[in-house]
């Protein structure tokens, strides 16, 4: 499981279940566990201090990859 976190000002914002040993490059919206904040304006998912995390593509979050870091493990299959 994996804290996904704003890179701005470290804000939680998610909870987020990784499978496989790659990069976080989308996440599944079903995979999510918890949400904590974040907020979504048209197809742009940013954190509570206004920075972009991610584009909104319907079944997942197509993330931007300077925009957020985690921390926690991924799961293997």
């Amino acid at each position: 499981m994996l804290v996904i976190r704003c890179a701005a000002c470290k804000a939680k914002l998610w909870k987020y279940d990784k499978i496989g040993p790659g990069e976080v490059l989308r996440c599944h919206k079903d995979r999510i566990a918890r949400i904590y904040v974040f907020e979504q304006q048209e197809n742009r998912v940013k954190c509570g201090c206004g920075k972009d995390i991610g584009l909104d593509k319907g079944r997942f979050i197509k993330m931007i990859a300077k925009a957020f870091t985690y921390s926690g493990t991924k799961r293997n299959k």
